[in-house]
């Protein structure tokens, strides 16, 4: 296996800029998602890995060869796609071994590749069965069993668990993190769902625009989010958000206020605010408590009961919306005035900017 370097990828098409100057370090057996909404260009860059898109510039290592120029079939890459494309009239077996049998494997070889891959993925007893006979999740693990028996240098996944259903797919997102464990193998990782991001990874590459937003483990990109976007696309449900002003600067917290906030000291690097600065304060819905009296109200628009937990919709005195997610079930109207709270500890200011100030910056 081998990690992969991203030195000023380049992408254009025409005039037209989709991939802007991608740096981007992967290691030896790391699973790294790229996630950002779509058209942010995560699949064009998964591409160009693949050799499927033409690298307008800069470079891309692959172990230790430069692949600008290298054919997709010499980069050592297997990739599996949002569609299975499996072969309707072939057999799970032929399906898996297909690839195999045009480099003229010997037989021999070529049927023990096949049984380790269905032995790793659980679907030996599949093998004779054709595609028509197999479920969407069964489908899936047939062609990640294309990839793997090719054993390649890096694992390229494009959407793959798009069109399952949303229990298949956190049963297959269960496959593929056990997977990742047994190959120890290289793996990207492409997907609009930050859920899967956050529940696969072990390092996320926000992108948004063609340019890289952020890239960390999931837990530091939901706590320390670099800037507004990267705060409102990672986490379910987003980050509240609300425009405050400042009303004091001290040397680690500005003390914010609004026409929904009483006046409350936030932790941040407060060099270049000022008094009277507009800036956001987010806070997690997670985060929001509802004690006797908070530091804002809201009034419930919405009351989704989970059972384990009380999701909230509520109206702010300004118009603004917040989410408020609540442990357990409470004894709430729709209507009512809900007070709510936080420790500052879990709010983030945002400047003018969109930057977040967390106060511990380097």
């Amino acid at each position: 296996m081998a990690g992969l370097q991203l030195k000023s990828l380049f992408k254009t098409y025409g005039n037209v800029e989709v991939i802007k100057g991608v740096d981007l370090d992967v290691e030896h057996g790391e699973f790294v998602v790229f996630v950002g909404p779509s058209g942010c260009g995560k699949s064009t860059l998964l591409r160009m890995i693949a050799g499927l898109e033409d690298i307008t510039g800069g470079e891309l290592w692959i172990g230790d060869v430069l692949c600008n120029a290298v054919e997709p079939r010499d980069r050592g890459i297997a990739m599996v796609f949002q569609s299975y494309a499996l072969y309707p009239h072939m057999t799970v077996y032929d399906n898996v071994g297909f690839g195999l049998k045009l480099a003229k494997t010997p037989k021999d070889v070529r049927d023990a590749k096949i049984r380790e891959a269905a032995r790793i993925l659980q679907m030996e007893h599949l093998l004779e069965r054709k595609p028509a006979q197999l479920s969407g999740g069964q489908r899936q693990r047939v062609a990640i069993g294309r990839a793997i028996v090719r054993k390649p240098e890096v694992f390229l996944f494009d959407e793959p668990l798009s069109n399952l259903d949303a229990a298949l797919r956190v049963d297959m997102r269960m496959e593929l993190a056990k997977l990742h464990q047994d190959l120890g193998a290289t793996m990207i990782y492409v997907t609009h769902d930050q859920v899967e991001a956050m529940t696969l990874a072990d390092k996320i590459v926000v992108l948004n625009g063609g340019v890289v937003q952020q890239v960390g483990s999931p837990i530091e990109l939901y706590q320390r989010p670099t800037n507004l976007f990267v705060a409102g696309f990672i986490g379910s449900p987003k980050m509240n958000f609300l425009p405050v002003t400042i009303d004091a600067v001290g040397s680690d917290a500005v003390t914010v206020s609004g026409p929904d906030l009483t006046p409350i000291a936030i932790p941040a690097a407060a060099d270049g605010l000022k008094v009277g600065d507009t800036v956001t304060l987010g806070v997690r819905p997670h985060a929001l408590t509802t004690p006797a009296s908070g530091n804002m109200t809201g009034t419930i628009n919405l009351i989704e009961r989970l059972g384990n937990e009380t999701v909230v919709n509520l109206r702010l005195a300004s118009g603004a919306s917040w989410l408020a997610v609540l442990d357990g079930d409470h004894d709430l109207r729709v209507g009512q005035a809900l007070p709510l709270a936080f420790e500052t500890k879990n709010a983030v200011i945002f400047d003018g900017s969109g930057l977040a100030r967390h106060p511990d910056r380097a």
